[in-house]
């Protein structure tokens, strides 16, 4: 039976690579994304809807669509997130901190909070939530963007606590670097904050793992379809690091 999927930030990146994952598996699948240029260009049979996940109201809405228009759901990727600023913690500024903390903890703690609703009538459910190694390591100048990975896993933590009791597992999926767009801005920006070349930061970054590269999306999108699976049927509250084995993130 094709299960009903809906992923945060679903239209690009490693949303985009779980949701080709889903619906290639044969599942239905609808994602939410801030960015009305990359829904467009969503592949045929994955819905998408212009959602800020950070944003409870839209949030509310897209899921009473969910339930109307699928009776229920049965994976939950909590996934948007941001790289927030990359700074010193003698000079960060509280108002990008609270932005980043906005879309990766308050996006997850709603996605999370909507889900539950669906998925505890019906006794069944899977939640996963993207965090990053970052939210077991740390990450120096990225301090926002650690805090917020950290504080994902403990709500995963405690959502498997709390809605296992009813069926539903929940797990986390922390990625290490992730080539793509996303990641170029990451080194781009890194590699100011420390007077480096982009490319001796990536070459760090690669170095600073046992498999010596960095994953791709579809490396994440493979972990997903695990833990939404009946093979997964007893995994839950774990973090689970997709990363080639980090062990330096600071190059």
């Amino acid at each position: 039976m094709a299960r009903r999927v809906v992923i945060t930030a679903g239209a690009a990146g490693i949303g985009l690579a779980m949701a080709k994952a889903f619906a290639e598996a044969g599942d239905r699948v609808r994602v939410t994304d801030v960015d009305a240029r990359v829904l467009a260009d969503l592949p045929e049979g994955i819905e998408g809807r212009q959602v800020d996940a950070a944003n409870e109201g839209q949030m509310e809405t897209f899921f009473a669509e969910v339930a109307r228009d699928w009776g229920g759901v049965d994976v939950v990727c909590a996934n948007a997130g941001t790289k927030g600023p990359t700074a010193a913690v003698a000079d960060m500024d509280m108002a990008q901190w609270r932005d980043c903390l906005a879309v990766n903890l308050d996006g997850a703690v709603i996605a999370a909070k909507y889900a539950a609703r669906l998925m505890v009538p019906q006794k069944s459910g899977v939640v996963i939530f993207t965090s990053s190694t970052s939210g077991q390591n740390g990450f120096p100048f990225r301090a926002p963007y650690a805090a917020a990975k950290w504080g994902v896993i403990g709500l995963m933590k405690t959502v498997a606590m709390e809605l296992g009791p009813h069926g539903i597992r929940s797990n986390a999926i922390c990625p290490g670097s992730v080539n793509g767009p996303r990641i170029d801005r990451v080194i781009e920006a890194e590699a100011a904050a420390k007077g480096m070349t982009p490319e001796a930061v990536r070459a760090g970054y690669a170095a600073g793992t046992a498999l010596k590269r960095l994953s791709d999306p579809e490396d994440i999108a493979a972990m997903a379809l695990f833990l939404a699976s009946d093979a997964a049927r007893m995994v839950s509250g774990q973090a689970l690091a997709v990363d080639g084995m980090t062990y330096n993130v600071d190059p």
